[in-house]
């Protein structure tokens, strides 16, 4: 046998079925999303720093009505697979297209709150229905 650890290895047909077969749904998920944020040229989140301008890509986990300071705002969790980051549109009730389960690419600078990386009214687009 070889010291080299499993993952050095190069992975046959095989393996990769067994490996799928015995991961979870959301295991499976995950890595999907991660490969769609490298196939799409987006930084993945988990690699984000604070104050950083990025792209990235991912599904709207949950979509939430919050008020900031008063001001209304929605609120949404964006999950690549690797790490989950809030977006937040200063000043909107809603936004038609914006619904948990969604597929999107957003732009802009990543700030923390709370430990957590949060993108504020960043540029978005919104993929297709009909590659999800």
């Amino acid at each position: 046998m070889s010291a080299a650890p499993r993952s050095d290895k190069p992975m046959g047909r095989f393996r990769r079925m067994f490996d799928r077969l015995s991961s979870s749904q959301e295991d499976l998920e995950s890595e999907e999303l991660r490969e769609d944020a490298d196939t799409a040229g987006c930084t993945r989140i988990c690699d984000c720093q604070d104050r950083q301008i990025v792209s990235v890509t991912g599904t709207l986990r949950t979509v939430t009505l919050r008020p900031r300071a008063g001001v209304p705002a929605l609120e949404a969790e964006l999950f690549d697979g690797s790490a989950a980051l809030d977006v937040v549109w200063l000043g909107r009730r809603s936004i038609v297209g914006i619904e948990p389960g969604r597929k999107l690419i957003a732009s802009g600078r990543i700030s923390m709150s709370r430990g957590r990386r949060v993108l504020f009214n960043p540029k978005y687009e919104l993929r297709p229905l009909g590659r999800e």
